[in-house]
Formats: C-alpha cells, sequence, structure tokens
C-alpha cells in the first residue's frame, strides 16, 4: 500500500508544520517537569546543583560526601536526594549553575544545555532545524535536566568536524570525560578512519581537562570520586523494576526478564556489534566522514551495559543523517515512517516502558544502525 509503502502525503511541509507544533506541546511538558522538578519528590538535577553548590563554597570533594549531599539537596524543600557519580571534571560545569538558587539554576541549565545542543544539531543539520528544535530525545533530557543536551551537543560536535576540523572533533570527544562511557568508542572510531589529529587531540584534551580539574579542585576531590562508584554498584547490583526500565540497554532489559546470565551475554552481543561498527565504518563509508560517524554514533547507543532515555539527543546526528541521505537520494519503501518511529523512539520508548514491562530503544537502537549501515554503497569486504 504506496499509502504506508512509499508515505509521499509525508511532505517536507506537513514535517515541518507537525514538528513546530510540537515543539510548542513540548512546552508545556517542560513546564510540568519544572513543577514537577520543584516538588517534594525532587529532580535528578539536584546531584548537579548539590555538587556545584559545594564546590562554589570551596569544598568540591564534599561532592561525593552523601551526607552532606543530602543535606544540600534536601536544603531546596525536597525530600528525594540523588548521589553525584560524575568524575572531577564536570565540576567545571556544575559549579557555575551551583551558585544559583535551585530553582533559576534548574532553568539556567536547561536553556544553556539545550541552547548548545541545538546550536550542534542545526550547524550540521541547517536545513532541517524544525526536525532538531523539537527533537523528542532533546525532550525527555530537558525534562529530568540531565547531561544527555550537554554530552548529546560534543558528540554531534564530534562528528560532524572530524573531518573538516579534527582539533574541533578531538577536543569535544576529550570534554566527554564528564561522562566517558559515552565516548568509548571514539577512540578505535578515530584511529580505524586514520583521523589521527583528532585521535591526539582527544587524549590530550582529556588529559589536560582532567589535570585541570585535580589542580583546581585538588588531590581531596581526585581521592573521593571512586567512593561514589559506591552508589553506582548498588543501583546496579538491584533489582529496582523502575530504575531498569529507565534504561536504555539490552543488558538491563535482560536482566530484568531473564536474569543476569543472559544479561551479561546480551550486553557482550551488544558491545561487539558496537565495536565491529566503528572498527568497520571508515571502509564501509570510503570518503564519507559523516557517514561514518552517523554509524559511530548509531552504535554508541549499542556500546556501553550503562545508559538511559536521557542519554540519547546525540542519536539526532544519525537520524537526521538518514532523513539527509533519503531527500538527496530517494526514501527506501517504509523508510519515512521508520524514521517517524526513530525520531519518536528515546521518548515514546520510555513512556510506554512502564506500562509495558520492556523499555523497547535497543531494538530501536539495532534498527536505527541498520538503516544507517544499509545507506552505504554496496562494497566487496576481504
Amino acid at each position: 500500500m504506496d499509502f504506508l509503502r512509499r508515505a509521499d502525503w509525508l511532505t517536507r511541509e506537513r514535517v515541518r508544520g507537525y514538528a513546530l507544533l510540537l515543539g510548542l506541546a513540548s512546552l508545556a511538558l517542560l513546564a510540568h517537569s519544572y513543577i514537577q522538578a520543584m516538588g517534594v519528590a525532587g529532580t535528578d538535577f539536584l546531584a548537579f546543583w548539590g555538587a556545584g553548590h559545594v564546590t562554589i563554597l570551596g569544598d568540591p570533594a564534599s561532592a561525593y560526601d552523601l551526607a552532606t549531599q543530602r543535606q544540600i539537596q534536601t536544603s531546596t524543600g525536597s525530600e528525594g536526594w540523588f548521589a553525584f557519580v560524575n568524575p572531577p571534571p564536570f565540576l567545571f560545569a556544575a559549579a557555575p549553575f551551583g551558585a544559583l538558587p535551585f530553582p533559576l539554576a534548574w532553568l539556567a541549565w536547561v536553556a544553556v544545555t539545550y541552547s548548545l545542543w541545538a546550536w550542534a544539531g542545526i550547524r550540521a543539520f541547517p536545513n532541517l532545524w524544525p526536525l532538531v528544535l523539537a527533537y523528542p530525545g532533546a525532550l525527555i533530557a530537558a525534562g529530568h535536566a540531565q547531561t544527555g543536551l550537554l554530552t548529546g551537543a560534543l558528540l554531534i560536535l564530534a562528528a560532524q568536524e572530524v573531518s573538516r576540523r579534527p582539533s574541533v572533533s578531538g577536543v569535544a570527544i576529550g570534554a566527554l570525560m564528564i561522562k566517558p562511557h559515552l565516548a568509548v568508542l571514539a577512540p578505535v572510531w578515530l584511529a580505524a578512519g586514520r583521523h589521527w589529529r583528532a585521535f591526539i587531540i582527544a587524549g590530550a584534551s582529556a588529559t589536560i581537562l582532567l589535570l585541570a580539574a585535580w589542580s583546581v579542585f585538588g588531590t581531596a576531590t581526585m581521592l573521593a570520586y571512586p567512593t561514589s562508584w559506591q552508589a553506582s554498584r548498588a543501583l546496579m547490583e538491584g533489582l529496582d523494576r523502575e530504575f531498569l526500565l529507565r534504561m536504555t540497554t539490552f543488558f538491563s532489559q535482560f536482566r530484568l526478564i531473564a536474569g543476569d546470565g543472559l544479561a551479561l551475554i546480551a550486553a557482550i552481543l551488544s558491545g561487539v556489534l558496537a565495536l565491529a561498527t566503528a572498527v568497520t565504518s571508515a571502509r564501509r563509508f570510503p570518503g564519507d566522514a559523516r557517514g561514518a560517524a552517523a554509524a559511530v554514533l548509531a552504535a554508541t547507543a549499542l556500546a556501553s551495559p550503562y545508559l538511559f532515555s536521557y542519554d540519547l539527543p546525540f542519536l539526532i546526528f544519525p537520524t537526521l543523517w538518514l532523513v539527509e541521505q533519503g531527500r538527496a537520494q530517494g526514501f527506501r519503501d517504509y523508510e519515512k515512517l521508520l524514521l517517524v518511529a526513530l525520531w519518536f523512539a528515546p521518548y515514546a520508548t520510555r513512556a510506554a516502558a512502564l506500562p509495558m514491562g520492556v523499555n523497547l530503544m535497543p531494538l530501536a537502537a539495532v534498527a536505527l544502525l541498520v538503516l544507517v549501515w544499509t545507506r552505504a554503497a554496496p562494497r566487496d569486504f576481504p
């Protein structure tokens, strides 16, 4: 049926109009998220604000002290509080917001990180700006006031500039020291693609950022950071159903459904698929650094067993790369509808996870990778 197979009714004008309408509706959802964040249940952003607040007060090591963080965070009126588990370089980002009152800091964090992410996304896809601005994957990160918009901006910038301005790409990857598991494929991707300048600068930038954090925040803070691993370990070892359903990995979903053994196998297979993508993407997309980068970013959603819906704004890059290819070369059968589903996927899978009892985002990530991979020109591999 051509209505679904070709979806010719899904024109550029209609897509733009739908995106703008969704963007306006998202403002209401974001306002609701803000009201909830100011309530007694608390919000993830309390961890960043609390860490930034004690840093501004001159005691950055207490960012990792659970008793101190509980006292600081509940002083906002929240009954909930959250452990700060990001590496010390993240305190450079958190400190300016810790100087603000919590309600204002939440708004400022969302505005600044969304602006950075939107700038990177529109810079990569200027003709598709409505799809960038209204991306549901960005909405869920904004609603949580989480790190996904900031890390997404860095990943998009790295992908866009890897061949044009490798120094910029390298600095962006090095800055992912603030959440290193999102950059786990980067060294392999850069080495396999022979992006040596970006490779070297990424390593140097990460090292400089780490040394700067040590110099500014002190040895006590560096030694305190490993204590935060206990909180992460407790969360990962537990079998909290809602926590696992918020995650977007095969490991988390198999652990929930089938137990630890199969979950470990699923995590290994997912990681191997992601690693293989990073190793072979340059050969799969010869002379097309953006295509290879789109594949690697799609694979990044499969690389780590620890990933959440709010971490996924970087998937706008492979999604809109496919839209760009479809507009230039023609869309394949059912591809338009698949791309609509994948554009919604980070938010939709999270919304459906609790009632369904499973988060389907890992399957969406595989589908996105397959669509990107099969967009390459056919080649014979040894």
